[in-house]
């Protein structure tokens, strides 16, 4: 497992990365997650069955990514697969640098790959054509796709011309346990008793979140309705946004901005709520809500990326369009449904048998087991390696220029033979010691 985005910082994508590792281990295979240092976590450290963590120091450059070198990572990555005798790279985030080398890095090592993307990226910026165009260049040699949902797929085609038959939709998951609800007289009968419904909003208090048209639509409910209250989560650049609306507004009393909590408090601030409202303005797939309706939450969002996928009908009222006015209207009906007594009560048991790592792991083995059979069917040579890189097939021309082009087949020529002066002058793979193996004990 490849990815800049891992423990100690928190996140979906930290999350999925640790989830589906623990349960791959829980399946008897052996698993080892390359990520950068967070300051003073670096060289190898060990979490729970044995997962095995390389913290390697790097450049951060911004929100945590690395600095992109190409090829001076290769001798570290290189020794890494050999040592650890890696028999498929899984990298995750279109926007990790680990991730987006250690695909170029695999490929030229004829290392079967998988990569998995986690979000949705546009076509109109500078930085999604970067990281696009990035992502089409380092995923030449890749096996295999996962998207965490169909809209995710469609995206990841169409940025890269990637086979569509070789992308396969793997959802998120949840651990129940984590997300059950409490619909103790203490708590949610407290709240009932006093006519208070209350709101929660948990999420990164960024634009993309959805966090403008928070800031307008709550004071709206809060003029409506006097037996509404708000609790927000999260932190981010729009956080002292959130402060001026209850200043301006003089919310004080309806709206509670508690800012970043801790994952494990997560479930504790949305059991004291009633309805969960999602504002985002694009979401892969949103885990966020699965956790909420887990919670026994009404959901409440927009109509965006994967959102439509996630949840049945009856545990959502979706904003009929991306507006302050729209999301209201979708928010009042929810707060009269709860009035009117709306059952909840069953949404963790219907989220428990829909959404459970042990189901996302069996399934991305599968993915597993094809790539490594490919791979031992068919290598590529270097000259269908370079090949690839230059004559990329007509779907893919569409997008690549002729200095585009170029370009990826110096990159491949220059790593290949870095890759051959390591193998034969720098450090042979008779020098490197082999790393013992974790013996774990598969699940029946």
């Amino acid at each position: 497992m490849v990815c800049d985005f891992f423990y100690p910082q928190l996140g979906g994508v930290e999350f999925h990365i640790y989830h589906l590792s623990q349960k791959l281990i829980s399946l008897g295979h052996n698993v080892v997650i390359l990520t950068h240092s967070y300051g003073k976590r670096r060289g190898v450290r060990y979490l729970n069955k044995g997962l095995k963590v390389y913290y390697i120091p790097y450049l951060v450059l911004y929100r945590n990514t690395t600095f992109p070198t190409v090829f001076t990572s290769l001798p570290i990555m290189r020794n890494i697969f050999i040592r650890e005798s890696i028999d498929i790279v899984h990298s995750h985030g279109s926007v990790s640098t680990f991730a987006h080398e250690c695909l170029f890095h695999a490929g030229i090592m004829d290392i079967p790959s998988v990569f998995t993307d986690h979000s949705l990226y546009g076509f109109d910026n500078i930085g999604a054509i970067l990281v696009n165009k990035l992502l089409r260049f380092s995923s030449t040699l890749t096996n295999r796709m996962i998207a965490v949902s169909n809209t995710t797929k469609e995206n990841l085609c169409v940025r890269t011309g990637f086979d569509p038959a070789k992308v396969v939709v793997i959802p998120n998951a949840v651990v129940p346990k984590d997300f059950q609800p409490n619909f103790d007289i203490a708590t949610r009968g407290k709240v009932r008793s006093k006519k208070y419904i209350t709101i929660v909003v948990i999420q990164r208090l960024f634009p993309n979140k959805g966090s403008e048209l928070l800031t307008h639509m709550i004071p709206k409910i809060c003029n409506a309705d006097d037996k509404v209250k708000f609790i927000i989560a999260g932190d981010g650049p729009k956080f002292i946004d959130f402060q001026q609306m209850i200043e301006t507004f003089r919310l004080q009393d309806k709206v509670e901005l508690i800012g970043s909590v801790p994952h494990e408090k997560v479930p504790e601030v949305m059991r004291r709520g009633d309805i969960y409202l999602h504002a985002s303005l694009i979401e892969a797939f949103g885990t966020v809500l699965v956790e909420a309706a887990s919670c026994g939450l009404l959901i409440v969002s927009t109509m965006v990326g994967g959102i439509p996928e996630v949840l049945p009908k009856h545990m959502t009222i979706f904003s009929a369009e991306t507006s302050v006015t729209c999301l209201a209207k979708a928010t009042q009906k929810a707060i009269d449904l709860i009035r009117n007594g709306y059952d909840t009560s069953n949404f963790h048991q219907e989220i428990a048998s829909m959404y459970h790592w042990s189901t996302v792991a069996k399934k991305t083995v599968e993915v597993y087991n094809k790539v490594y059979f490919e791979s031992c069917v068919k290598k590529l040579s270097m000259s269908d390696k370079i090949s690839r890189f230059f004559f990329r097939n007509s779907a893919e021309n569409r997008y690549d220029g002729l200095m585009a082009r170029c370009l990826y087949t110096l990159c491949c020529v220059v790593e290949m033979l870095y890759y051959i002066i390591l193998e034969c002058f720098w450090q042979p793979r008779s020098n490197i010691e082999l790393a013992h193996k974790w013996e774990s004990s598969s699940e029946p």
